[in-house]
């Protein structure tokens, strides 16, 4: 059995505690200007409502699956939430500029040898010694 290190463990629960509460948040009642803002949006981006719902689910799909040792998911949170992150820094870099520091330590955090060694399924050089 391979030892999942705390880092991924943390991060995985981090984005489904977040994906989930995202998603059941955006069925509760919202505020006059709120719902007007959402209003806009959708009649502006009718498909950008459904990547929000995508985005939503992809933290609990990716969460759930980086509990289990799929690397296809470590590279899948990169893909999908990097991209994001990013175009969300480039529209506000003020605004968004701790998002963008968490992306880079979950980056960093995810990739080390110890996750990369749970991710492969093999044994780190550091359990080796």
């Amino acid at each position: 059995m391979r030892n999942r290190p705390l880092a991924v463990t943390i991060i995985s629960w981090i984005f489904i505690v977040l994906g989930a509460g995202a998603f059941v948040g955006s069925f509760l009642p919202k505020t006059p200007e709120v719902q007007k803002q959402l209003s806009e949006f959708q009649s502006l981006h009718p498909f950008g409502v459904v990547l929000m719902y995508v985005g939503f689910l992809m933290g609990v799909l990716c969460g759930a699956f980086m509990l289990r040792g799929a690397n296809w998911a470590r590279w899948l949170f990169l893909a999908w939430f990097g991209y994001n992150t990013l175009e969300n820094f480039v529209r506000s870099p003020a605004r968004n500029l701790p998002a963008v520091l968490l992306m880079g330590i979950a980056i960093y955090l995810l990739f080390r040898p110890e996750a990369t060694a749970y991710f492969r399924g093999g044994i780190s050089k550091i359990e080796e010694k």
